[in-house]
């Protein structure tokens, strides 16, 4: 059986019979403007500002934005576009737009880090042009420490906006195009840019750039995606859940992780071609507090970091503190483990209401939660009964990844129904995804024999970058055909 290689689009007027188009990120925001038929409706999309303040932003905008951003950065002569910003609306419109139009070349850069790094991530990059916001990206020592730097545009809040944001300082000889955001939609014709560009597949978006970071301060690679590698891995996670469970208009769907990982990016791209709804949050990154990260709406998707989980588990294990708090829970955990019956609302269950993280506006609405090992990143493990004890807690299914620099989504993650405990210091991390084969090359300390497989961890397919790449990690594949660190 092939590997997943993309959405499988069908365009208007295509035989029902024909196979589609696997697509690209173009034929993703499509999608989600428009809504897969008319019964099934559109997803929304959320910022949270807070928990008393959450903004919805009309699709229509969206696209005109898209439209107005990639024309602009077009017409100044942008080819390669850092994108420099926390989770935000923008960040999203900054990536479709420059897979709308034609020759740019999207970069994500991690947000927050040192300046130093930042330059050094503009350099590698060959950036351009940068989308960011003021305060957070350090204008004078960027342009002295890196001429090449043609534009900028800034994403300025409503608090800043009367400022004068177009004004280069005096020194930098003008050699660097300033413009706000809100001032190139501003400038232009309300009703125009209101649609999309026709499909025109002759001509094929660029590529995305990437940066793994390992660990803060060490920048370990760039990574250079295609269009094709990111629609593979969006189909292979869609393809990973159940049909009757799959993602839908009536999900919200919140990544409290940075959408700069591409692990987090892959599923929220999943999310808008499901038609769920997605919020942003400006607060996610690597220790998130989840009850501040959900306030404000109530997510039924969440993507974490394990460091959220693990500090979420601490803080609803210290809550439960009665034994008969304790005695609940155990007998919660034996049912989901020997009997596939999730945490439901019963007697029993309020001895151990106590331990509930409040998760969102309406605690109880949270139905998945996704939670990936960064390879080499010194991601705290997680074991089966952590992850177990997740799913007591939260009422919601765990799904754990292995996600590494050069793959597009996950290389593999465990099922949605998979509630195992073993005893173990680190869960294992499923069978391979629909785009992914697993290859164990022999080290010199694993070696693969008749009845072991281990070695260093190699992964192949479409949504891998060149195809093929090593994780730097050793692997073994266990009795149940599922993938482990050796």
């Amino acid at each position: 059986m092939p590997l997943n290689t993309g959405l499988n689009v069908k365009d208007a007027g295509a035989s029902k019979w024909s196979r589609g188009r696997d697509g690209d990120l173009r034929d993703i925001w499509r999608k989600a403007a428009t809504g897969a038929s008319a019964e099934e409706g559109k997803g929304r999309l959320l910022t949270v500002l807070g928990s008393e303040n959450v903004v919805e932003h009309q699709l229509d905008d969206i696209t005109r934005q898209i439209n107005l951003i990639g024309q602009h950065i077009h017409e100044q002569g942008g080819i390669r576009v850092a994108i420099y910003l926390p989770n935000s609306i923008e960040l999203l419109v900054a990536l479709f737009a420059c897979s709308f139009y034609p020759n740019l070349t999207a970069i994500l850069i991690p947000f927050d880090v040192s300046d130093e790094e930042l330059i050094v991530m503009l350099r590698r990059s060959a950036a351009d042009t940068v989308v960011t916001a003021p305060g957070a990206f350090p204008f004078d020592p960027v342009v002295k420490a890196y001429p090449a730097l043609r534009q900028v545009v800034w994403v300025v809040d409503e608090g800043s906006a009367h400022m004068d944001w177009n004004e280069v300082p005096e020194g930098m000889g003008g050699s660097v195009n300033v413009a706000t955001w809100q001032d190139i939609l501003r400038e232009a014709p309300v009703d125009a840019a209101k649609e999309l560009p026709p499909v025109n597949k002759e001509v094929e978006p660029k590529d995305i750039i990437s940066f793994w970071q390992s660990k803060p301060g060490i920048m370990e690679e760039m990574v250079r995606f295609t269009q094709a590698n990111l629609v593979s891995g969006v189909a292979a996670q869609l393809a990973a859940i159940p049909s009757t469970q799959r993602l839908g208009p009536s999900d919200l769907f919140l990544p409290a992780d940075s959408l700069t990982n591409i692990h987090t990016l892959t599923l929220t791209l999943a999310a808008l071609y499901s038609n769920s709804s997605v919020a942003f949050n400006s607060v996610a990154g690597k220790s998130t507090d989840l009850v501040l990260a959900t306030q404000g709406v109530a997510p039924t998707v969440l993507v974490l970091t394990p460091e959220t989980l693990l500090k979420t588990h601490q803080e609803s294990t210290n809550r439960m503190s009665s034994a008969l708090a304790k005695v609940a829970h155990w007998a919660q955990s034996r049912s989901l483990t020997e009997n596939g019956v999730m945490p439901v609302a019963s007697f029993a269950a309020r001895f151990n209401s106590a331990s509930r993280p409040a998760i969102g506006t309406t605690p109880g609405k949270l139905r998945l939660i996704y939670v990936a090992e960064r390879v080499g990143a010194g991601s705290p493990p997680l074991s089966s009964r952590i992850l177990s004890d997740i799913r007591v807690f939260t009422g919601a299914r765990v799904i754990y990844a292995l996600a590494a620099p050069k793959v597009a989504g996950a290389v593999a993650q465990t099922g949605y129904y998979d509630y195992r405990v073993h005893d173990d210091e680190q869960s294992h991390f499923g069978p391979p995804l629909t785009s992914t084969e697993i290859l164990l090359r022999d080290t010199k300390e694993h070696q693969n024999a008749d009845q072991s497989y281990q070695g260093e961890i190699i992964v192949r397919g479409p949504c891998v970058a060149g195809n093929e790449a090593s994780i730097k990690a050793a692997g073994k594949i266990r009795d149940d055909n599922t993938l482990a660190y050796a």
